[in-house]
């Protein structure tokens, strides 16, 4: 269906159960309790999810297709973000020409750079796409500062001069002098309870939207993927050389690896200036590029849905495990004798709060040594020992036939 394989347009239905079930599944503990810390399940972090998934899964196609390792992928994240906010500021407060514009600058910025650091290959494109991002960072935080806002930022205002205002039902209340972004009327920050029977769903309207452009991009990328285009790109990372030698030119097919790629980033920029309409520099800071690489090799580099676990996985880290402090941990382990407590505190406190990292960094290690597949390994190992057990069982089972003598 959809012009996917069986395999494919499962995978497609499982990211899509995933991603409507997420409020639930991410609320597994009843509210009050000690391990109520670890519930995930509201908007601000669910759409975090998927606009970080949104850019994983563009990375991929560059990295996972290509071999090519980017290190400046947060400048078109930025740009993306920045490009978003003047349509905000400028055209109309709803959401869709904002998250268009974003895309449509974000693949010029990623072709005038692409175009320079494809001329090298290996580290020699990573540190030219890093330079380029620190230069993006420099401009964003300094030079264009009645662009950008500066350090401070970027951005809406009730007095912003824009051109359509009412466009596609773009008008909405605010919180003060800022604006809440909208699509057909209908606020980002809106929320609905739906009832079936004793099950109450509440629905947050912004995560709606970016749950269903992270399936749109997600089928895209699977298109990608097994497309001829896909085929030639897995050619080049398997042997870019040889196939030079044959006279095929592969840099048209690498440029427009890369300007998809960075499409894909801008996609996530722009709905993050929509669903939170203030933009700083910091997304563009080496550190964001980073963050996407450690994703997309946390969940499995060149897999279709490594990306986006390797994405939920780390931001799930970020917001939860970066939130616990000393007084929780006491309450967690308020059930030892006090001496006791008190070592198994300071054994956990420097893996959590503001030493989370150390936690992350010891996970990508563990993942690097034992699953370099990432995450989508481990599901795999975990699949191939539950049908190695029933096989084994079934086998076992079996009535043993002799021959009749």
């Amino acid at each position: 269906m959809l012009g996917l394989e069986k395999k494919d347009f499962n995978l497609l239905l499982i990211v899509a159960a995933l991603v409507v079930l997420a409020p639930v599944l991410l609320n597994p503990f009843p509210e009050g309790s000690a391990m109520a810390q670890f519930n995930a399940g509201y908007p601000d972090l669910m759409q975090r999810f998927v606009i970080f998934g949104i850019f994983a899964i563009g990375f991929n196609i560059l990295f996972g297709l290509t071999g090519y390792l980017s290190f400046g992928h947060a400048a078109f994240l930025g740009v993306g973000s920045y490009a978003g906010m003047w349509m905000l500021k400028l055209l109309s407060i709803n959401v869709i020409p904002a998250i268009i514009f974003s895309m449509l600058i974000a693949g010029l910025v990623s072709l005038a750079i692409g175009y320079i650091s494809l001329r090298r290959s290996g580290i020699y494109f990573s540190i030219l796409t890093l330079a380029f991002a620190q230069m993006a960072f420099s401009l964003a935080a300094s030079v264009l500062t009645p662009i950008t806002g500066g350090e401070t930022g970027l951005q809406t205002n009730l007095n912003d001069p824009r051109i359509l205002p009412g466009f596609l039902g773009g008008g909405s209340s605010a919180d003060g002098n800022i604006p809440k972004p909208s699509l057909f009327g209908i606020e980002m920050t809106a929320t609905y309870e739906i009832s079936v029977g004793n099950w109450l769903w509440t629905l947050n309207w912004g995560y709606a939207i970016c749950a269903v452009v992270m399936l749109i991009a997600f089928y895209i990328s699977i298109r990608i993927f097994r497309s001829p285009f896909g085929l030639m790109l897995r050619a080049i990372k398997s042997n870019q050389h040889r196939l030079s030698y044959t006279g095929l030119n592969t840099r048209p097919y690498m440029l427009a690896c890369f300007v998809i790629s960075g499409m894909y980033a801008g996609l996530a920029g722009g709905l993050m200036a929509a669903m939170d309409p203030q933009v700083g520099a910091e997304r563009m800071q080496w550190t964001a590029s980073g963050e996407v690489v450690l994703m997309t090799i946390l969940g499995g580099v060149g897999t279709l849905i490594g990306p986006v676990l390797g994405a939920g996985l780390i931001k799930y880290f970020e917001n939860i495990f970066s939130k616990i402090n000393k007084a929780t941990l006491e309450m967690w382990f308020s059930f030892a004798p006090d001496w006791l407590e008190g070592i198994l505190v300071s054994i956990v406190y420097p893996f959590i709060g503001k030493g989370w990292h150390l936690t992350l960094g010891l996970m990508f290690m563990a993942v690097i040594i034992f699953l370099p597949g990432g995450l989508v390994e481990g599901g795999k190992r975990i699949g191939d020992w539950v049908r190695g057990k029933r096989g084994k069982a079934a086998n076992d089972g079996a009535e043993v036939k002799t021959p009749a003598e």
